[in-house]
């Protein structure tokens, strides 16, 4: 990853904007998958079954009164290459359409409240860059986000990836971008070495214990990553909660108090953390090391397991060598109806509620969902487009970023992203917290369970209009 995303992490930025969800007007808060500088989704999701190619409906001539669009995004931070790659599409774009798209670059640290301090001016740009779940939904819920129902086809909006966490109420307020999907790399080499089956990375918790000590007793560090700055405690709560979830709707309830964490099944994951940290399977500078650092150890080989998102592969590739990086699933470690499944989450673009060029606005998001444009962005910038029209397995041709591919981007079974529904407070004072606790040996996973019960309560003391909204969210997860 470029210098510039390691400028701010996402929990200085959460102690900058120094604000709970709802104690202002704004989310102070970074997306999980693609927080600053994180890389990186209510019912169980909708199959993405792939729809007729013209699903991605061709440009027709934007209407004569918008001569030009404004689009606020962000992702340059996160993906190299990306701001090349949207003035060329751009530009391809006028071409065709006669309209000009003036675009600003945003900071990570307002990616969030960019269109709300915008809309709250009265000048909002006609486009938006969003990132998932409730770092979006907010200004959904203030009134600053249009639904897109309506301005698209209903079958390109299915199509495009954006996740359930988009929705809200039966209508959807983002279309898919790129892929920021949460994942498990290993390192082949390593594996072989360890007298481990490389094409088969263990599935259960108990097989990855054992894969562990076979790496520990080879020498290798088992798994490798940083934990100081926040963002790998988030990751791995997202993969090892869902072990024992349900529904996103589950989740949605135990950030809003309805249901209780000190329940053993929803702070055992914190337990389990704490055990490969008492075995030796995690680096011993884990707690001294920020999250894109440890990323890195992984592409220098100093350890045999990382977690990152999935546009992280093509670098991961570059460093170690193509053959020697390999994709697993998070351990099966649970009895939720999510267990074992790949998370899929997406960035994604929506249309502002103030643009006074709304057609406009989805003449352009058509546009960038042709699959003419989607293999560009794969094939110059190295992120997954996430649309289910585009035809990946053909021009993918990388077999572990077409596995990737495959799994973590367009697959019908996969599960959201669930801590991008997880409110500032929690995150701050639960989740990192936790964490952090929990490898220093000040918590137990039952202590744990007891912090995130009593910073949960606070929350819904603290914000009762937005606990209320979350019940309301929760209804269309529990499905």
């Amino acid at each position: 990853m470029s210098e510039s995303l390691r400028k701010i992490t996402r929990r200085e930025f959460l102690k900058a904007a120094g604000i709970g969800l709802a104690a202002s007007s704004v989310a102070g808060i970074l997306q999980a998958c693609g927080a600053a500088p994180t890389d990186m989704p209510a019912t169980k999701p909708p199959p993405l079954v792939p729809t007729v190619a013209s699903t991605a409906v061709p440009p027709t001539s934007a209407p004569q009164s918008a001569k030009s669009l404004r689009w606020d995004w962000w992702g340059e931070q996160e993906a190299p290459g990306l701001e090349t790659w949207v003035k060329k599409t751009l530009d391809l774009y006028k071409q065709k359409s006669g309209v000009d798209i003036q675009t600003t670059l945003v900071d990570s640290s307002v990616v969030v409240t960019d269109i709300q301090t915008t809309s709250a001016s009265g000048n909002p740009p006609d486009l938006m860059y969003f990132w998932n779940g409730i770092y979006h939904m907010e200004s959904v819920w203030m009134g600053y986000v249009e639904p897109l129902n309506g301005l698209l086809p209903d079958d390109m909006l299915k199509a495009s990836g954006a996740t359930v966490l988009s929705i809200f109420q039966g209508k959807q307020y983002r279309v898919g971008w790129y892929a920021c999907s949460p994942i498990i790399l290993y390192n082949k080499d390593m594996f072989d070495k360890a007298g481990l089956n490389a094409d088969q990375p263990p599935k259960t918790w108990e097989e990855f214990m054992a894969a562990c000590d076979k790496l520990k007793s080879k020498g290798f560090t088992p798994i490798i990553g940083g934990l100081k700055d926040g963002p790998w405690g988030e990751w791995y709560l997202g993969h090892s909660l869902a072990q024992n979830l349900d529904t996103p709707g589950e989740v949605l309830s135990l950030f809003n108090g309805v249901l209780d964490w000190r329940e053993p099944k929803y702070w055992e994951q914190w337990q389990r953390l704490g055990d490969l940290w008492k075995a030796g399977f995690i680096n011993n500078d884990f707690l001294s090391i920020d999250l894109y650092p440890g990323i890195d150890n992984f592409g220098t080989g100093k350890g045999a397991i990382t977690e990152a998102v999935v546009s992280h592969a093509p670098k991961m590739q570059s460093m170690l060598g193509a053959e020697k990086v390999g994709a697993m699933v998070f351990p099966y470690g649970g009895k939720g109806k999510m267990a074992g499944k790949p998370m899929v989450d997406t960035q994604g673009i929506g249309i502002a509620s103030g643009s006074k060029s709304k057609e406009a606005a989805a003449e352009l998001l058509k546009f960038m969902g042709t699959s003419e444009v989607m293999t560009s962005l794969f094939n110059e910038v190295k992120v997954f487009p996430t649309y289910t029209t585009w035809d990946g397995d053909k021009e993918i041709q990388d077999p572990t970023l077409k596995f990737i591919w495959q799994n973590w981007v367009k697959n019908p079974a996969g599960i959201p992203y669930i801590s991008n529904l997880m409110p500032t407070l929690f995150w701050t004072d639960a989740m990192f917290v936790n964490s952090q606790n929990i490898i220093s040996g000040k918590f137990t996973g039952e202590q744990a369970g007891q912090n995130a019960y009593d910073v949960t309560q606070k929350w819904v003391q603290q914000n009762p209009d937005l606990a209320e909204k979350y019940k309301a969210w929760t209804k269309e997860m529990n499905v």
